[in-house]
């Protein structure tokens, strides 16, 4: 009897297994590809308190002559709903969400503040100056600390926060006209409505 016969299952095994591993996680990446919304990116902060931080104010920033003031956790129970936008002026996306952040900031059932995540000030002031302010707030995040601490995967993000200080939706990725009319609408009116 050959010594060979039961070692060619085991070299087909070895040979098969990465093979059919691939083959399974090809199908995963694949069907999560085609499912839908990049932007839908499970946040295991929906529903919980914003999480305690304090961010000093943009350095220098100015809005109708008075500077813009920092933003911390209480800021976001003060005035109903508030959008919290995840921004930097090297963030090219940030550049194209911005028309419609201005737009927002206009509809009197949001407040929409703004967390610089680590950006040179003289920068974001540049930014901002060239494309409008639409924060009533600007907390500098230099290190990328609450950034962290918020789950962010990278700018822009946006956060719909209810007067309860609770995140009831995050957004991935610049806002779209789209995005804006469908789940970010939703996401307002719910937390608008939340207790």
């Amino acid at each position: 009897m050959s010594a060979s016969g039961p070692e060619k299952p085991r070299r087909r095994l070895v040979v098969l297994l990465p093979l059919v591993a691939f083959g399974a996680l090809a199908v995963l990446f694949l069907t999560r590809l085609l499912d839908g919304d990049p932007a839908r990116v499970p946040s295991a902060l929906i529903g919980r308190p914003a999480p305690a931080f304090d961010l000093p104010p943009l350095d220098g920033l100015m809005r109708g002559g008075a500077p813009v003031p920092g933003l911390a956790t209480a800021d976001l129970r003060a005035n109903g709903v508030t959008l919290v936008n995840v921004w930097a002026s090297w963030c090219v996306p940030c550049r194209q969400e911005h028309p419609l952040l201005m737009k927002l900031a206009a509809d009197p059932r949001v407040t929409v503040v703004g967390i610089n995540y680590k950006d040179a000030p003289e920068n974001a002031r540049r930014f901002l100056g060239a494309l409008g302010n639409p924060f009533a707030r600007v907390g500098a995040d230099t290190g990328g600390r609450v950034g962290i601490d918020w789950g962010v995967y990278g700018v822009p993000e946006t956060f719909v926060v209810a007067a309860d200080g609770a995140i009831r939706h995050k957004h991935i990725g610049p806002l779209t006209p789209e995005a804006v009319a469908t789940t970010l609408e939703a996401a307002i009116v719910a937390a608008a409505a939340a207790p």
